[in-house]
């Protein structure tokens, strides 16, 4: 079952930590997103393998938008 991960507020990706086919573990940082000068994890609630990366460094993500998508 896919597990979607959706931004929970508007922020910069700071770094993409992980790549679409790398292999995660629960509480695994996928993504690094800034906002307000606080760098915020973004981490998977479910292990895995990550089946897309849907942001690039420097985009920035509105509250809501798909992040990662782990299988």
């Amino acid at each position: 079952m896919a597990e979607e991960i959706h931004a929970e507020m508007v922020a910069n990706v700071l770094q993409v930590v992980v790549a679409e086919g790398d292999e995660v573990r629960r509480d695994d940082t996928l993504v690094l997103l800034e906002s307000m000068k606080m760098e915020i994890p973004v981490i998977t609630e479910v292990g895995g393998v990550v089946a897309k990366v849907a942001v690039q460094p420097g985009q920035v993500v509105q509250r809501g938008d798909l992040i990662a998508v782990v299988e």
